[in-house]
C-alpha cells in the first residue's frame, strides 16, 4: 500500500525547521485519487473498492465516495454481476475543469496507461511507455 504518513521527527520539541523538514517530506503525487480511481477501473473493470483502496492507498469509503461521484456524472458505469460488479467507462466524457475541458476521460487515461492498456480500451496511443530498466 502506497504511504501517505509524513515521516515523524526526531526531536521531541518542535521548531520551525523541523515542521518544514516534515511537510516537505509529505507524500504528494501529480495526480489525483479520482485519477488513480479511474487507472485501477481502467486496467481491471471487476476490480473491487477493497483492491482500489489498496492500490491508491486511500480507505475503501473514499473510493466508494470516488466511484459514486464519478457514476454520478456519467464517467462509470457500475454493472452488479452476481455477488460482484463490473464497471464501465465512458472515455468520451469531458474534463470539468476549464483548464482540461478541451480533453477527455481517454486522454487523460491515455497519458496513463501503457500503450497496450490504452489499445484495450480503444484510446488512441500516446499512453506513456514501460520505463526501461538501467543497466
Amino acid at each position: 500500500m502506497y504511504d501517505l504518513s509524513p515521516m515523524a521527527s526526531s526531536s521531541a520539541g518542535s521548531t520551525a525547521s523541523s515542521r518544514r523538514a516534515t511537510s516537505d517530506e509529505h507524500a504528494w503525487t501529480f495526480v489525483s485519487n479520482y485519477a488513480h480511481v479511474l487507472v485501477c477501473v481502467a486496467r481491471d473493470p471487476n476490480v473491487t473498492l477493497r483492491r482500489i483502496a489498496e492500490q491508491v492507498g486511500v480507505t475503501e469509503r473514499a473510493v466508494h465516495r470516488i466511484v459514486t461521484e464519478l457514476e454520478t456524472v456519467g464517467v462509470v458505469t457500475r454493472v452488479r454481476e452476481g455477488r460482484r460488479n463490473h464497471y464501465d467507462l465512458d472515455v468520451t466524457v469531458p474534463l470539468r475543469h476549464p483548464l482540461e475541458a478541451d480533453n477527455t476521460v481517454g486522454d487523460l487515461l491515455a497519458g496513463l496507461l501503457t500503450p497496450s492498456e490504452a489499445k484495450a480500451l480503444g484510446l488512441r496511443s500516446g499512453g506513456r511507455s514501460k520505463k526501461k530498466k538501467k543497466t
